[in-house]
């Protein structure tokens, strides 16, 4: 099994990263082809929209790292994006490779819409891993909506899995012990009886990540 993942958040020991080395711990237990790439170091140019991709069948752009990665990309078995929520979307490091996707696909304008043809066979298990500061999911929807979008448009036999931290506002929050998240709600002014539930619930989330790498890469 090939799993390649996308960390897009900027902070090495936030928590997001620390969901995806949950997802990773788990899925080199059980395979060792697992490969996280920094979304903000890689190379790469915005798509310009220039439609050459429909003529050519790749991506025009050259002297950045698209054609490696995207060979990666379409050698992968099991694709992971993990992201902080940033006004309701990925960051911007990570929301350029997604964009750059655009080149997998022939679009064609019909009378009705899009008509959206892949240029290869997908049958890829994609992973949303995502940490937001509210308390509800509502603000990654548009992710997980576009998300959706795109593995239904590679193709049929895709899957996609989600997992959201919610209430993860500061830096490592994820990992913090009890006492350090009653001090952290009483300068946030939280209720302390979320914490223990809170402390519960961030532990479930790690084990969550890490269970699902494993699963996964089995």
């Amino acid at each position: 099994m090939n799993i390649l993942s996308f960390n897009g958040s900027p902070r090495r020991n936030g928590n997001t990263s620390a969901l995806l080395q949950e997802f990773i711990r788990g899925a080199k237990e059980a395979e060792e082809n697992v490969e996280e790439i920094i979304a903000q170091e890689v190379n790469l140019r915005y798509c310009t929209g220039c439609l050459k991709c429909n003529l050519i069948k790749q991506c025009a752009i050259r002297n950045d790292d698209w054609q490696q990665l995207s060979q990666k990309i379409l050698n992968a078995d099991v694709l992971v994006f993990a992201s902080p929520v940033y006004f309701h979307h990925v960051t911007a490091p990570l929301k350029k490779i997604l964009d750059r996707f655009r080149s997998f696909i022939h679009v064609q304008i019909t009378e009705h819409g899009l008509k959206h043809t892949p240029w290869h066979h997908w049958q890829k298990h994609f992973v949303l891993l995502l940490c937001l500061g509210s308390s509800v999911n509502d603000d990654a929807q548009p992710i997980i909506d576009l998300f959706k979008f795109i593995v239904e448009v590679l193709g049929p036999e895709n899957k996609l899995t989600s997992i959201i931290g919610t209430r993860l506002a500061v830096v490592n929050q994820v990992r913090m012990s009890k006492e350090e998240l009653s001090i952290l709600y009483s300068k946030l002014k939280l209720p302390l009886h979320l914490v223990d539930q809170d402390f519960q619930r961030n532990q479930q989330l790690l084990q969550q990540c890490y269970e699902l790498g494993k699963k996964l890469a089995t």
